[in-house]
């Protein structure tokens, strides 16, 4: 197996998790820590136009992702991605390898149903990050914790980390939506981001990375990377800072 610790190196993994482990070496004890993930098109969409998502990348990408939450405190959502997919954002595919990583909700306005998975498993602690004129249900589940912030068109990402950090949150991996790992880019708070993109194309539908862009390609965005071949799937790690 090639190294992993040049700039821009390959890692090739089938079921290797030997390999797997190599290739997260660099982060397993790092801390602070703010890593983002997205799975997208060859064209850049994570989902398609009616917000089907389900199948954009394969098992390797759902396995490498799995391993991600299983290293960090924390695993942060937007609202919107929880609506949609009703996500469990549990440690399932890999082993854990610390306690279970508290389940981080934006939503400044409160509008995730109270009967949304993360608000009525306990299988991990949630934590529900809603504005300071947000309603929320009464009565919920103990393992729900509610922090009200103040709010300006969206909860600022500094003040979100901030937050985590004061509750022993240190290592936090920012999982979704496009729009909400685009924030903590555009913010300069991502260490490391990884966007594994799927031989497949959408046509029109849900965009990954957007943010403001520099006009000249050399103020671009840029750092050491690595790639980690997952199947069909290209996953590239770029470390930016």
């Amino acid at each position: 197996m090639p190294g992993t610790s040049a700039s821009d190196s390959v890692v090739r993994v089938s079921n290797d998790a030997d390999g797997l482990d190599d290739f997260y070496a660099q982060i397993a004890h790092a801390e602070p820590l703010v890593i983002a993930q997205l799975g997208q098109s060859l064209d850049g969409f994570i989902a398609s136009r009616t917000g089907d998502a389900e199948f954009v990348t394969g098992e390797g990408d759902h396995r490498h992702l799995h391993i991600l939450r299983s290293l960090v405190d924390a695993v942060v959502v937007g609202a919107t991605t929880v609506i949609a997919d009703d996500c469990r954002l549990t440690v399932r595919h890999v082993p854990l390898r610390g306690p279970r990583p508290t389940r981080v909700i934006l939503d400044p306005r409160g509008r995730v149903p109270a009967t949304a998975h993360l608000l009525t498993s306990d299988d991990a602690p949630t934590l529900w990050i809603v504005g300071r004129r947000a309603e929320v249900p009464r009565g919920l589940p103990s393992h729900v914790d509610v922090l009200r912030m103040e709010v300006d068109a969206a909860l600022a990402p500094a003040d979100v980390v901030a937050e985590l950090s004061e509750r022993g949150l240190r290592r936090i991996l920012v999982e979704g939506g496009g729009r909400l790992v685009s924030a903590f880019v555009e913010a300069g708070l991502i260490d490391r981001l990884y966007v594994t993109t799927a031989p497949l194309l959408i046509g029109d539908g849900v965009p990954g990375l957007r943010f403001t862009g520099a006009d000249a390609l050399s103020d671009a965005l840029r750092g050491p990377s690595r790639r980690l071949i997952l199947g069909e799937d290209v996953c590239t790690e770029l470390v930016l800072r």
